[in-house]
């Protein structure tokens, strides 16, 4: 199958049809995709293939001017680029020619045996560290198809994560970290560039995924700005590296904006059938630490420390809570700021993000999410605005605070000891199980703090949001959750519901005197 020209990426059309269409297919009629449908990492890895698609067949934008007229251009110009015979060539999943994302010159170590099932590039699927969570089929075969191995392929070069690895033979060189060659043995890998620190990507969304590609596009004066000088680089497949010690073809593939669009982070080579693969590591890609940072990622001062880091992707804490991080208009080399493409709005009119991570826990994939904010204030771009809406947030915070602490005391009160060292579990469980009832119930509300921040009001003394419609509904849903959590049956309980109670209310602030 050719990439171009084969069937394997899953959308929404306009109709509201499901549909599976081809790279060409897609720029043929770009209008009538409404969106991709696709779980979060799959999302991040098809939309950083469309970018570097778009840019390579535009050689552009070069600034923020050229940005704003070159929508019309896309379809036409993508559609020559793809049709260029060695482009197209570049896009074979199988076959004797140059593969799409594989290395073609790549050999098993000696004693070795070829025996990875394909679909090992599910993140989805049981096999390694992934529980069954993800998958019931466990151990049983599992289908294969050039489809599925076309769209794992892409977002298992984007997505994987650190870990233990196959070694191989590259252009007749040894793999990266294949320690002890030529002895065979398992090697070590590095996070793929989109898994490093569990970051968050984050995507301006438009009426159809034209829009969404274009709105998403970055100029190269930006690239020089925020990325670096000299750092727009090409795609990987027009010029790919042909040895792990290719040195000038692997800095593109690693170190440059287009080059780590689509990367070249393991070393894979299918099968003729494609049911089963050689897989080793290819490219280290080196993180924010080392200077490196992608477009999509939100980058903060990490909390108690000066130190900057992408924003991370949380189980525990929901991507609206840190919107205010996302929407951060700066984008100088370095410096903290939301993702690039922000730089494409003008502030004007409301916005609409999408946001998503896949979270890992060193080798082991735990789990995705993703979060869409429709009609985002345009004066969430602003401090001001970012300031009200951070505060609203801590307000929420510390009502959170006040119900786990609530919680704690009233099980005291009723005689259920929860400072025992064998207590933890429990008292752990019942502060987070009413907190949890607390946040879904306030997340329902987040359109309340929308208002706010397009609407200001006087928050004078202490930014206390008690009597405005957030703060209203902040302060039902913790009543609501504190009641859920504790009984009231019982006098003994009753009492302990009061005293309980004593701790849920915000402490007046105190006087000061001149």
């Amino acid at each position: 199958m050719n990439l171009i020209a084969g069937k394997w990426i899953p959308v929404v059309l306009a109709s509201g049809e499901s549909a599976r269409l081809s790279l060409l297919d897609f720029f043929s009629d770009p209008e009538k995709v409404q969106d991709l449908s696709l779980r979060p990492h799959e999302r991040i890895s098809l939309m950083r293939l469309f970018l570097c698609i778009t840019h390579a067949s535009l050689d552009g934008p070069k600034n923020r001017k050229e940005w704003k007229q070159c929508k019309e251009k896309i379809p036409d110009a993508a559609k020559k680029y793809l049709s260029d015979p060695k482009i197209e060539k570049a896009f074979e999943l199988l076959g004797e020619a140059p593969r799409f994302l594989q290395v073609n010159d790549l050999e098993l170590a000696s004693g070795d045996k070829i025996g990875q099932p394909s679909s090992k590039l599910d993140f989805a699927l049981a096999s390694g560290n992934n529980a069954t969570l993800f998958d019931q089929a466990a151990g049983s075969d599992r289908e294969s198809s050039d489809s599925i191995n076309a769209l794992n392929l892409v977002t298992f070069q984007n997505f994987s994560p650190t870990g233990t690895i196959g070694v191989g033979l590259w252009g007749g060189k040894p793999t990266q970290g294949w320690g002890r060659y030529p002895s065979p043995s398992p090697g070590t890998s590095n996070h793929s560039p989109c898994v490093y620190g569990n970051m968050l990507h984050t995507f301006l969304r438009g009426g159809n995924l034209l829009d969404t590609i274009h709105l998403n596009l970055i100029n190269k004066d930006l690239v020089d700005e925020a990325i670096g000088e000299g750092r727009w680089g090409q795609p990987v497949w027009e010029d790919p590296p042909l040895s792990p010690v290719d040195s000038s073809k692997i800095k593109n593939a690693s170190e440059t904006y287009l080059g780590r669009l689509v990367p070249f982070s393991r070393a894979i080579r299918f099968t003729e059938e494609g049911a089963s693969m050689i897989l080793a590591n290819a490219l280290d890609f080196p993180g924010f630490d080392k200077g490196h940072r992608e477009p999509t990622s939100s980058i903060i001062v990490k909390a108690n420390s000066e130190e900057r880091a992408p924003m991370r992707g949380s189980l525990e804490r929901a991507p609206w809570r840190q919107l205010h991080a996302l929407t951060v208009k700066r984008f100088s080399f370095g410096n903290i700021g939301g993702p690039l493409a922000l730089d494409n709005l003008d502030g004007s009119e409301p916005f609409d993000i999408w946001t998503g991570a896949l979270i890992a826990d060193k080798a082991k994939i735990v789990d995705t999410i993703e979060s869409v904010f429709n009609r985002i204030p345009s004066a969430m771009l602003g401090e001001a605005g970012q300031k009200i809406y951070e505060d609203g947030i801590v307000f929420s915070q510390e009502a959170a605070q006040r119900l786990g602490k609530a919680v704690y005391f009233y099980h005291k009160e009723i005689g259920d000891d929860l400072d025992r060292p064998d207590a933890k579990s429990k008292r752990d469980l019942l502060r987070s199980s009413a907190q949890n009832r607390f946040w879904t119930a306030v997340e329902q509300s987040q359109s309340l703090l929308f208002d706010l921040v397009e609407t200001p009001v006087d928050l004078e003394p202490e930014s206390d949001y008690s009597d405005t419609a957030w703060g209203k509904s902040v302060n039902q849903a913790l009543r609501n959750a504190y009641e859920s959590a504790c009984s009231r049956r019982s006098s003994r309980q009753l009492q302990a519901f009061a005293v309980g109670l004593k701790f849920l209310r915000k402490p007046k602030p105190k006087s000061v005197v001149a």
